[in-house]
């Protein structure tokens, strides 16, 4: 091989790496654009789930001491997230805001009950559960009434559930379609390697001496690729943070991690069985295929 070829050989075979690195990044960087959305739209909807809450109306004998009793005992229950004890002036300050008028100067006292905000945590935030719950509550002596938008329930879980159902769907066929990208992009780079594979068995090269180089740099291609895609999830998370500060709150550290994890494991994964498939081919080809 006259040193003209030999670097004509090399270019072709740094530009196929670089073409398979770049190929990688691109459809990591998707999968894992898809995981952050699918994240978001889970915390989205615990957040809003756990809006849902019941308004608890506190009889008027029961003094604050009382009061605050029984709020510490309900922030105790397993299915509650938060409390907030509202003592009448406040209800009264703000139902005055929202209609604009002195309606205690007009009916010459306050006819509004000391009541309880509460939040329901996410998980027990359906309708057959929060039923269960406005029962209990409802048989503490100190309550009253409780009051929630029961429709409101129904049409929020119902909402997220199709919400859910698109998003696994279309998780489903990015998988598919990125497995069967990075397998193409693979099997093009191991072709142009395809009379080099050769050599080496008519010299006497065994199969796992000729691929276990290759099966090491397509493992470090698909490291380089998801590192790649997670710095440019993270420069487009940064940007989407100083647009939308909101959306701090629905950081989930812990669920963060694991999707890292998992880029790192599907750009390891997917480019080293691509390549043994494709390695694996040419090991056995015919020499007369090797032209076609």
């Amino acid at each position: 091989m006259s040193k003209h070829e030999e670097s004509y050989y090399r270019r072709r075979i740094a530009t196929s790496q670089i073409t398979t690195v770049i190929s990688i990044t691109l459809v990591l960087f998707l999968m894992g654009l898809l995981g952050v959305i699918i994240l978001h739209a889970r915390m989205l909807s615990d957040y809003v789930r756990e809006n849902i809450g019941f308004s608890i109306m506190i009889r008027e004998e029961v003094n604050e001491a009382g009061i605050l009793e029984l709020k510490k005992n309900l922030d105790g229950q397993y299915f509650v997230k938060s409390s907030e004890y509202i003592p009448r002036n406040k209800a009264a300050e703000k139902l005055k805001t929202e209609l604009g008028e002195d309606f205690i100067g007009f009916l010459g006292y306050n006819p509004l009950l000391p009541s309880i905000d509460l939040r329901i945590k996410a998980p027990y935030a359906n309708a057959d559960t929060l039923g269960r719950i406005e029962k209990r509550l409802l048989a503490l002596p100190e309550i009253k009434e409780v009051y929630y938008q029961k429709s409101l329930v129904d049409v929020i879980n119902s909402n997220i559930d199709k919400i859910s159902l698109i998003l696994l769907g279309f998780t489903g066929i990015l998988l598919f379609i990125a497995i069967v990208l990075i397998n193409n992009t693979i099997r093009l780079a191991v072709y142009s390697r395809r009379f080099i594979i050769r050599s080496m068995q008519l010299v006497g090269a065994t199969e796992g001496f000729i691929s276990r180089p290759m099966l090491l740099r397509s493992l470090l291609h698909g490291i380089i690729s998801a590192f790649l895609a997670l710095l440019m999830l993270m420069l487009l998370t940064y940007f989407a943070l100083e647009e939308i500060p909101e959306l701090l709150e629905l950081q989930d550290p812990f669920m963060l991690i694991v999707l890292v994890g998992i880029i790192f494991i599907l750009g390891a994964v997917i480019s080293w069985f691509s390549t043994w498939l494709a390695v694996r081919k040419y090991l056995r080809i015919r020499t007369d295929l090797l032209y076609t």
